[in-house]
């Protein structure tokens, strides 16, 4: 099940689905670690005798976030109950707090007496193994502990806090948990229980005839108890609704930072936007880590997860929030990386969230020969991001600190790693991770990487290195031209492979070569460029009523369709975005602007409700597949967007030079 909604801070990350359960509590780093695992923290309401979980048939929901705003607002009505109910969750911008506020709308006509239950099912540091759950009697609070991990939970409806609570087994022999307790309506009072355990606690409140009352639930986290008493007190003390309320406001001024004109897009795109900026900050640790997705339910298709920092990832996003005016909030990301860096210069597969080095699949060995088991577009984008940030922000000071302990270091990987008889990157694995070669969206990201290398160079006055990484850069360039453009096909090929001996073009149709205009091998309107993006556009767009660009041709990743002519993959998010940036740097006059502006609101359309985006869609419905949310394609959604709005208002200072000299254009 895809999360509906994110909501944290940079150290404390929450995902809830569509009930409004808790899912994944990741602490104390963004991805790392998750002490729900994807179970459900279940949300249950009492009233008339009658009990049903949020998750039970007979509610419908709305959702949604509140404007601007990393507070999730989500209406859940039960006409059989006369109930509806108003959600708003939020963690605190500082603190390890999370929130969540109830307004009770009562539909019926007499008063009612209503009670909820709130279900904690922790498997603390990611296992159930010695968990402990008790009842603290000084506070009136519940919580669960291991080692140094400490979570208190409370709530309040205005005149009392917890009315009732007890804790229990779960998952072990026939015990399903102590929500099974909670069905009657009351619940047993267990103070303590160690192992594999939960716990339940319930609040009640009266809610005046077709009127309104409102409760409060809130947690904290520490690292004893101590800790959390604190800041239990804290939310007490400042009131969960102003704190509430005042993260609500914290986050609608981080989005809106800076005004920004944002040419002709629709008002759905502009909140869009917005949204994805704030969807990615929840996605990235304050340590620099850019976690590329938290949707722990990928588990049930894979015993591993995407929580995890590709340094491919992490520079596109970085990219991406550079341009949106977020040079800040992106730059410890840098500093991540050359810490990760290798002495040999090059960055590994992926890392987790505390920078030591995460799974991989890519191995050593092969066929019996040995290989370097890395991406190495991933180093290469990690300095074409850097160079972009400084020429957006001109921030000197961030790239002089790296210039030593990352960008010369990779930069002399880059220029040695290249394969002696083509001249272009030695063989490396793909940036979808599925085959080892010479590619090439490799090869363009290289030979930014170079370029940016030898840009920094020359800023910081070392001529020579600046003219040798340059050189490089040409070289490959050159190469590129010689070896991974088909006459025959007219457009560029995916890459090359070793085969008997020799290298052999690999045809297949593949979204990725946008990189070779994107990353400044070719300009967009060279026509090399233009017939491959024309080829990409025309072969990989699915021939369905939902639309979309597949990453290649035959993908079969969560494949949907076996009629690869009808749907040659799933359409993905950013394969899609990559086309309109292409279109948007095409574009001559502002009426070739629609086709891409048409393919921003096509995003739009397919978000869900909450404003999430997906890795993939169902190319018949339209439906999120794979993980969401996926911070790579909210961060593209967000450069494709900048860079519409660059060119609209370039266009337009052509079109009308009076007007775009007037105060506000900019």
């Amino acid at each position: 099940m895809p999360r509906h909604y994110s909501i944290g801070n940079g150290n404390f990350l929450i995902n809830l689905d569509d009930h409004s359960f808790i899912r994944d509590i990741y602490y104390p780093f963004v991805g790392q670690l998750n002490h729900v695992g994807g179970y459900q923290c279940r949300v249950g309401m009492w009233v008339d005798g009658s009990f049903a979980w949020l998750s039970d048939a007979g509610w419908s929901f709305r959702h949604a976030y509140e404007e601007d705003s990393l507070i999730t607002n989500l209406q859940a009505t039960h006409n059989g109950l006369g109930i509806t109910l108003t959600i708003n969750d939020g963690v605190h911008q500082r603190e390890a707090i999370y929130i969540k506020r109830i307004v009770i709308k009562n539909e019926r006509d007499t008063e009612r007496e209503v009670r909820f239950f709130f279900q904690q099912d922790m498997m603390i540091n990611e296992t159930e193994v010695g968990d402990t759950a008790a009842y603290y009697p000084s506070n009136n609070t519940l919580f669960h502990y291991k080692k140094d991990r400490y979570f208190m939970f409370n709530g309040s409806t205005g005149t009392e806090g917890i009315y009732q609570y007890t804790t229990g087994v779960k998952r072990f022999h026939s015990a399903e948990g102590t929500w099974r307790d909670a069905e009657d309506g009351v619940l047993s009072g267990n103070g303590i229980s160690q192992g594999s355990v939960d716990s339940t606690i319930s609040f009640r409140l009266k809610v005046p005839a077709q009127g309104e009352a409102t409760m409060y639930y809130w947690m904290s986290i520490g690292k004893n108890l101590e800790e959390v008493k604190k800041l239990d007190k804290y939310v007490k003390d400042s009131q969960p609704g102003k704190l509430l309320d005042r993260v609500k406001i914290y986050w609608q001024r981080w989005v809106n930072k800076s005004e920004r004109n944002y040419g002709d897009l629709p008002l759905d795109v502009i909140k869009l936007f917005k949204h994805s900026l704030l969807i990615v900050r929840t996605q990235t640790d304050v340590n620099g880590a850019i976690v590329a997705a938290n949707d722990t339910d990928i588990l049930q298709h894979n015993r591993d997860h995407y929580s995890y920092m590709w340094p491919r990832d992490g520079a596109l996003v970085a990219y991406a929030m550079s341009m949106a005016g977020y040079s800040g909030m992106v730059a410890p990301f840098f500093k991540f990386c050359s810490d990760a860096l290798t002495p040999d210069g090059f960055l590994h597969h992926k890392y987790n969230p505390d920078g030591t080095v995460g799974s991989s699949w890519h191995p050593y060995i092969y066929e019996g020969a040995t290989r370097l088991p890395i991406q190495e577009d991933e180093t290469a984008l990690v300095l074409y991001a850097l160079w972009q940030d400084f020429a957006k922000h001109g921030n000197i000071e961030l790239p002089q600190s790296l210039f030593r302990t990352l960008i010369r270091r990779a930069a002399r990987f880059l220029a040695a790693f290249i394969d002696p008889e083509l001249g272009l990157p030695q063989p490396s694995y793909d940036l979808w991770e599925e085959r080892y070669g010479i590619f090439t969206f490799t090869c363009s990201a290289v030979y930014g990487g170079l370029v940016a290398a030898s840009n920094f160079c020359s800023l910081f006055g070392d001529d020579d290195r600046s003219s040798r990484f340059l050189q490089a850069a040409m070289n490959i360039r050159s190469a590129m031209l010689e070896h991974l453009w088909d006459e025959d096909l007219g457009r560029f090929v995916r890459g090359l492979y070793l085969e008997d001996g020799k290298w052999v073009k690999d045809t297949t149709l593949e979204s990725s070569i946008y990189g070779i205009f994107e990353f400044g091998v070719l300009p967009a309107d060279d026509p090399c460029v233009v017939k491959t993006m024309t080829a990409i556009k025309e072969g990989l767009s699915a021939k369905t009523s939902v639309g979309g660009i597949a990453r290649y041709y035959h993908d079969y990743y969560f494949q949907r369709s076996s009629n690869i002519e009808l749907v040659p993959g799933n359409p993905w998010i950013i394969c899609t975005l990559w086309t309109a940036e292409w279109e948007i740097e095409m574009a001559k006059t502002l009426g070739e602007l629609e086709t891409p502006r048409r393919t921003l609101e096509w995003v739009v359309s397919h978000a869900m409700e909450s404003g999430i985006l997906p890795e993939q869609l169902d190319p018949f419905d339209g439906s999120p597949v794979s993980v969401a949310p996926l911070t790579w394609s909210h961060a593209t959604f967000i450069l494709a967007v900048v860079k519409y709005a660059t060119k609209y208002r370039q266009l337009s200072a052509i079109q009308d030079p009076v007007a775009s000299r007037m105060p506000g254009f900019m």
